[in-house]
């Protein structure tokens, strides 16, 4: 049996699961538990604080004080699921998250344990420049973080629940156009992200990409939002032609460079597609690993459709142009596709 479910839906089912199968889970966050409000920013805890009054868990505006309540929690063996109402705000519990979360099961030589789950929504979406950043790139590189994204409510429920049971600490960045949210809470210009989804417990491996789409002429690699805009390109791309396979990073630390290099030898030619600045940015690290694990089969050089190194626009006009979209993704794959 399965049902249809968006990505904040599938979110909620797995937490409300996990608290149900484990009295040492609980959430944390602002405005997460409001009765009669919202469920957090996007929906996803609506009305879990009827079930568990006592582990939805309101905070102040404090990013760094509840990250060090939660820190604390996890080294104590509670299994706490940090919620940040925006991904931007990281940046205010950035201590915590880098030199106590990160580093605290590697310090105590593995006697500590630091089973965190932390949910962050990014992405633009009309909200100006300090609520709209693509916040993965500040993390992939910091030891002891692992790093995954979800682009469907599928992997969304199934990547929670794996995390959630894991004994390291876990980011998962979400897009604000993805959760499928409804009402009050529906966001213009909201891309759909549901699927069909078992009734069984399932999880979803945290550290591997997936083949959305199969191809031969051409591999482009995106992730979230992303992942969904080179999907729509393959499809145009059929019209002149050319087969491009689509691959799910998911994963962004650690990569998956074994199913991303299945693809390489076959296609030859890569684009990477992300909504952050090119500068400095996850593409970047993931063209160098490409380069040194798989140079000898590509045909012409890697590819790389980013924003612009400027910070993110609040008019919807220039946010539009600030974003990779279809058209540009196309216009990539062109360009390698002639160049060769």
């Amino acid at each position: 049996m399965t049902k249809r479910m968006g990505i904040a839906e599938a979110l909620r089912e797995a937490i409300a699961e996990e608290m149900r199968r484990d009295e040492k889970v609980f959430c944390i966050g602002e405005d997460i538990g409001v009765p009669g409000g919202w469920g957090g920013a996007f929906t996803v805890t609506l009305g879990l604080e009827k079930e568990f009054p006592d582990r939805i868990i309101d905070t102040p505006i404090a990013e760094l004080g509840f990250f060090g309540v939660s820190c604390g929690a996890a080294m104590m063996g509670m299994r706490p699921i940090v919620d940040v109402q925006y991904g931007d705000f990281l940046f205010c519990a950035i201590d915590q998250i880098i030199d106590n979360i990160a580093k605290m099961r590697y310090m105590s030589g593995g006697n500590i344990c630091m089973p965190l789950v932390i949910r962050a929504p990014i992405g633009a979406t009309g909200r100006g420049s300090q609520h709209a950043q693509s916040m993965e790139r500040y993390f992939t590189g910091v030891p002891g973080l692992k790093v995954t994204t979800v682009s469907n409510a599928y992997d969304a429920k199934g990547i929670l629940k794996a995390a959630v049971r894991e004994d390291n600490p876990i980011m998962i960045f979400e897009h604000k156009l993805l959760y499928g949210s409804k009402g009050m809470r529906a966001e213009s210009g909201a891309v759909d992200a549901t699927v069909e989804i078992p009734e069984d417990d399932y999880v979803v491996s945290l550290d591997k990409a997936a083949v959305r789409r199969e191809g031969s002429d051409v591999t482009i690699l995106g992730w979230l939002l992303m992942s969904h805009f080179a999907q729509e390109a393959a499809r145009r791309l059929t019209d002149e032609s050319i087969d491009a396979e689509v691959i799910d990073v998911r994963s962004l630390s650690p990569i998956d460079y074994e199913t991303i290099g299945t693809s390489v030898r076959k296609t030859g030619r890569v684009i990477i597609v992300e909504e952050g600045p090119k500068t400095g940015s996850v593409g970047a690290e993931i063209a160098a690993g490409i380069m040194e694990r798989f140079g000898e089969y590509l045909l012409c050089p890697i590819s790389r459709v980013a924003s612009a190194d400027v910070p993110v626009p609040f008019s919807p006009l220039l946010e539009n142009l600030y974003r990779p979209d279809v058209p540009r993704i196309v216009a990539a794959v062109r360009q390698v596709i002639q160049d060769e």
